[in-house]
């Protein structure tokens, strides 16, 4: 991940980001405690510095402060600002780094509103964008025919809960799912979705390169198999 997103990259999403928030009807009010802007982005920086580039600059509880306004959150205010942290992700990140902010803030949003508010945030397909709805969680490193685990290659099963994405970026591979006769091919445009408690297994096909993107919920994706 360090590779794919550096320390301006935070910042400049967090400027625009705070930009919309402040911006927003639904949570302009709540962001109106912050009076010095500059050292809560400093401060926020210092956050996703920490949670994506693992620097250990933040040294807070962001929990505590988010209590001390308890009375001004509700529920689909994080789903909201999940909305907003989403479009402008997907805005200035690659892909992959996108996704897996979002996949965090989702999970920060979801602790945040179950102790704040005694609630999880509402169901995020009727409310999210969808753009928010599914991003993965942990997105594996590019793997070829050579460095692509062995264990792919045999019967396999993802334990319960958990979806994943096959992307192929270059090349093709086979897919096959609960001992089917005969392979799918996976190529770049058309990805291979693989359901929990499935047994499946990669097959290869020639060179190939590929990722693998984990979800907790099932993923909308264009043109799977």
């Amino acid at each position: 991940m360090p590779q794919q997103l550096s320390e301006a990259d935070i910042a400049r999403v967090l400027e625009r980001f705070y930009t919309a928030v402040r911006q927003d009807d639904q949570l302009a009010p709540v962001f109106a405690v912050v009076h010095d802007w500059d050292e809560h982005l400093t401060r926020l920086s210092e956050f996703w510095s920490s949670m994506m580039l693992a620097t250990g600059r933040y040294k807070g509880n962001p929990l505590s402060m988010h209590l001390a306004h308890a009375e001004k959150f509700r529920p689909e205010l994080f789903v909201r600002w999940l909305e907003l942290w989403a479009r402008t992700t997907n805005e200035f990140l690659p892909h992959t780094v996108a996704s897996e902010m979002q996949a965090r803030a989702r999970r920060i949003a979801s602790r945040f509103s179950l102790i704040i508010c005694g609630e999880d945030i509402p169901d995020a397909k009727r409310v999210a964008s969808p753009s928010a709805l599914a991003v993965p969680y942990r997105t594996s490193a590019l793997f070829d025919e050579v460095t692509l685990p062995r264990a792919l290659l045999a019967d396999h099963v993802l334990k319960p809960g958990t979806w994943a994405v096959i992307r192929v970026e270059c090349g093709s591979v086979g897919y096959r799912q609960n001992g089917n006769t005969a392979p799918s091919t996976l190529k770049p445009g058309t990805p291979g979705i693989i359901p929990p408690e499935i047994p499946h297994r990669l097959e290869l096909l020639g060179p190939v390169q590929l990722r693998v993107e984990f979800y907790d919920r099932q993923p909308a994706v264009e043109n799977p198999i």
